[in-house]
């Protein structure tokens, strides 16, 4: 299959994209847009990276949590088509349940005034300053406060409140207390602006209609092809070397994890001392594990919820949360409304963070045993909000960080790619080699279908500009 993956390839293209996460393809369509030859290389089987899907017989499962800021549709409308934008829909019915509170939102900025106002009592000075601060800050500012010390300063000691504000995002992006505050407040105020918001129709449509629209605008797509080497002579990108053989090309844009584009892909002869030591100092994001449950034909499940934020542990922990020992997870809950199928269906997903050495290590047998009792425990914990649901389900099986590592060959299985550090490292990468671009989830700001999708664009046009300089 290698080899008939890269028959017919042109002698060279003005752009060769390394990975089809949904920065690579945001930025594959965007330079094709702009009249770039590009070869999009993917070594998967499937487009989207994390943001994909997989079949089992009956069952139709989404891979990552479905849930992302209405910019979403701007992004679809801007880079890739009205079509896709128009199937960017809001989801209304998003619960927190956990020992401090049990609640329902829209989870948009009224409602969350609404809820810190009349359910937490904070008063509306403080509420009115936290959401000004937030909502005005960059990726310029000050990065040395921490959003422990952020939340700390307009609610002391209410770590009710940090847990009703932060647990959705450290779902959403890895980000924890101690990361800088920015990390936080920018993506928070993404989400405020109207809310959560998922494709409708899953993900398998979302990328049926993105490679068609990248084939339509040019883009020579190509899976099965796995990038070795990036080829650099004279401190210039001219092309990739894939499935063994020499591609040329005017520049080259990795999707690929930061760390591997940098050390394994490019090689660190061709990076300045500074450079490769900073680049090591980059830590690489939490991963996840997930439980996919696919409900009998003719069963059905109660309107129970579109996200549920579920958790036992008696305060937030972001460490916990990453812990084998789950005691919070979220459910992203797939209606036959969300994803329109004849009969109609209902799957769930359960999404916990975790960390790739709790997983990495184990025989065989204990891979094996420590997947189901992660099963079953996901089948109890969902018992509460669906109950007789474990009757119901015809399918389920689980994803550790080793499957996400299998899969899309992120270092450690990250689901959010480099702590904050990485963006800097991923932004200068263009300083260190002329023509080499990246623009993987990195940073914790640039992560998430939102984050990647931009990134994507924005690194495409510092392509554009190198090519016609």
């Amino acid at each position: 299959m290698a080899a008939k993956t890269l028959t017919d390839l042109k002698p060279r293209y003005d752009v060769a994209v390394i990975g089809g996460g949904l920065g690579g393809m945001t930025a594959a369509n965007r330079l094709a847009q702009l009249g770039h030859s590009v070869l999009l290389l993917e070594q998967h089987t499937m487009l989207g990276g994390l943001a994909t899907w997989f079949r089992r017989g009956e069952y139709i499962f989404d891979v990552a949590l479905h849930g992302f800021p209405i910019g979403m549709k701007k992004t679809c409308r801007k880079y890739w088509n009205k079509e896709i934008a128009h199937c960017v829909v809001q989801l209304k019915n998003i619960r927190f349940d956990n020992p401090q509170f049990s609640l329902t939102t829209t989870f948009d900025e009224d409602d969350f005034r609404r809820i810190l106002g009349e359910h937490f009592r904070i008063t509306p000075g403080a509420i009115d300053a936290f959401f000004g601060e937030v909502r005005n800050m960059n990726f310029y500012d000050d990065q040395r406060a921490t959003t422990r010390e952020l939340f700390e300063k307009y609610f002391p000691g209410r770590s009710d409140v940090v847990r009703f504000l932060m647990e959705p995002i450290a779902y959403a992006n890895g980000s924890t207390l101690e990361d800088p505050a920015i990390t936080y407040g920018i993506v928070f105020s993404n989400f405020m602006s109207k809310g959560v918001y998922t494709f409708a129709g899953g993900t398998d449509k979302l990328l049926a209609m993105m490679e068609k629209a990248l084939k339509h605008n040019g883009v020579d797509v190509r899976t099965r092809a796995l990038v070795e080497r990036i080829v650099v002579k004279d401190g210039v990108a001219r092309g990739v070397i894939v499935n063994g053989r020499q591609v040329e090309c005017g520049a080259v844009l990795s999707n690929a994890n930061l760390l591997t584009t940098i050390r394994a892909m490019a090689g660190a002869e061709h990076f300045s001392t500074d450079y490769f030591e900073q680049a090591s100092r980059v830590r690489v994001n939490n991963s996840s594990c997930q439980v996919y449950i696919g409900i009998k034909e003719g069963q059905r499940i109660d309107d129970i919820g579109d996200l549920i934020f579920a958790s036992v542990a008696p305060e937030f922990d972001a460490a916990a949360m990453r812990s084998r020992h789950i005691t919070s997870r979220t459910f992203s809950v797939y209606y036959p409304a969300t994803r329109p199928e004849t009969p109609p269906r209902y799957t769930i997903v359960s999404s916990t963070n975790a960390n790739y050495d709790d997983w990495a290590g184990m025989s065989k047998g204990e891979y094996k045993a420590a997947k189901e009792v992660l099963i079953e425990d996901t089948l109890d914990a969902l018992g509460k909000y669906a109950p007789n649901a474990r009757d119901k389900v015809g399918h389920a099986e689980a994803a550790t960080p080793l499957t996400f590592e299998r899969y899309t060959r992120h270092v450690g299985g990250a689901s959010f790619g480099t702590k904050f550090e990485g963006l800097k490292v991923s932004m200068e990468l263009k300083d260190q080699i002329k023509g080499l671009f990246h623009a993987g989830s990195a940073g914790i700001i640039m992560s998430g279908w939102l984050g990647a999708a931009n990134y994507g664009a924005i690194v495409a046009n510092d392509v554009d500009q190198y090519l016609s300089r």
